[in-house]
């Protein structure tokens, strides 16, 4: 059995399924390596609007049409004390047959249906199989990894490039000492399900409601198919763990009792299944990559879940990295700085919904009040929470600024360019 790749690809999310699908497609000869057996269970259920076009990319888009997923035509936020506003239309902005609807899923199906994708293309996929370490030659430059079978076996496989595709955990960032924590988006998550959950009628039962508890906390609340809810609130660790509360449980069925509007939906319902906690969302890399190295999706950065951007920056970044990648092995330039235009596009759409998520979480800020003092914002601010991030919004952030502080951005992304020098001494 073969040993040598184009192309190694660490994980099988969203990020690795799409990335090691257009590699493939291309012609490439591509191993993903998958820790665990799908389906499997994840969180990040939601996807908004602009995720059309990586889904467009990889030929999925009839696929999810034809699938039982719940549509999801608007957004709608919620009070404390439970008065609804009135929901926040995609189709009021955008073309219907693109980006005016998108989808709730069940994340073990959908990554489920990109894993199966990635294969179909000619990904040689392996599940249950763990990378233990990188292997670099001589000039610290990766040439592959080291990895452990479901049976034990440990394997090493070689390739011109591997492609960190390991979500929040960051295989690779870990290890290199390049994680960077967000000076303010730190916070904790505590969720579970619900059976038979209130949904609102006609096409807004598949909503996705964001409820507001004190001190800037809200939950989520996503309808899926089979009459399931997905149900969570996000707030700062020392307000979910104040009364001594600490366990999930415990503190899930306390902040409920905080939103009219959360309290009485679930009322419908039945709790399923475990209650989940999670902490310390957001994170950067300090480097997209390094010689035969490039991260690619929560690997390279994960935002606070507010507005539900993660599995459409794990997308577009694994489409960009797939396609970056194949031009560079056909034009066999693999050199950390080729990918220096790949690490500034993401870090420009990441920065660009880090500023809204930062106004969001600030006592002092509010959408309303925004688009009163400034009614052209409102396009703006549907265009970034849609996904169109990777546009100059100078303007928005400068109206935002005359309500509350914005963060500079994070001098984070470029690739590592070791000089002759440093390389000699490393």
């Amino acid at each position: 059995m073969s040993t040598s790749y184009d192309v190694i690809v660490i994980g099988g999310g969203p990020a690795g399924s799409s990335s090691s699908a257009i590699l493939a497609e291309e012609g490439h000869k591509v191993l993903l390596l998958e820790r665990e057996k799908f389906p499997r269970y994840h969180i990040g259920e939601s996807l908004i609007p602009f995720t059309y076009f990586p889904l467009e990319r990889l030929g999925l888009v009839e696929r999810m049409k034809k699938s039982h997923f719940v549509n999801k035509y608007s957004v709608c936020f919620v009070p404390p004390h439970g008065r609804t506003s009135q929901p926040f239309y995609f189709f009021n902005r955008y073309d219907k047959d693109t980006v005016a609807s998108t989808w709730q899923v069940l994340r073990s199906e959908f990554d489920q249906i990109l894993l199966d994708n990635s294969r179909e293309k000619g990904v040689e996929v392996k599940e249950q199989t763990k990378v233990l370490e990188l292997l670099r030659d001589g000039d610290q430059k990766v040439i592959g990894v080291r990895a452990q079978s479901h049976d034990g076996t440990i394997t090493d496989y070689h390739a011109r490039i591997t492609l960190d595709c390991t979500g929040k955990e960051a295989f690779t960032t870990v290890r290199n000492g390049w994680r960077v924590r967000d000076p303010y988006l730190n916070k904790v998550a505590v969720w579970t399900y619900y059976k038979g959950s209130r949904r609102e009628p006609g096409i807004d039962e598949g909503q996705t409601t964001v409820a507001f508890v004190k001190d800037k906390g809200w939950f989520w609340h996503i309808p899926q198919h089979d009459d399931m809810v997905s149900v969570g609130v996000v707030a700062e660790g020392k307000y979910l763990s104040r009364d001594g509360i600490k366990d999930a449980e415990g503190i899930f069925k306390r902040e409920v009792e905080e939103n009219v509007w959360i309290k009485e939906s679930l009322s419908h319902g039945q709790q399923v299944g475990q209650y989940h906690i999670t902490s310390e969302y957001t994170h950067h890399a300090r480097h997209c990559g390094s010689d035969g190295l490039l991260l690619v999706g929560d690997a390279f950065a994960f935002l606070d879940p507010v507005f539900s951007s993660g599995l459409m920056f794990a997308m577009k970044s694994g489409v960009l990295a797939g396609e970056e990648v194949s031009k560079a092995l056909k034009e066999n330039d693999l050199g950390p700085a080729r990918f220096t235009k790949y690490s500034q596009e993401l870090r420009q759409g990441v920065e660009n919904m880090r500023k809204l998520v930062y106004a969001f979480y600030d006592p002092n800020f509010s959408f309303g009040q925004l688009i009163r003092n400034h009614p052209d914002a409102q396009g703006a601010v549907t265009d970034c929470l849609s996904g169109d991030v990777n546009k100059d919004y100078s303007v928005l952030w400068d109206q935002i600024r005359e309500l509350v502080p914005l963060p500079d951005d994070l001098p984070l992304g470029e690739p590592e360019v070791k000089t002759p020098e440093l390389a000699a001494t490393s």
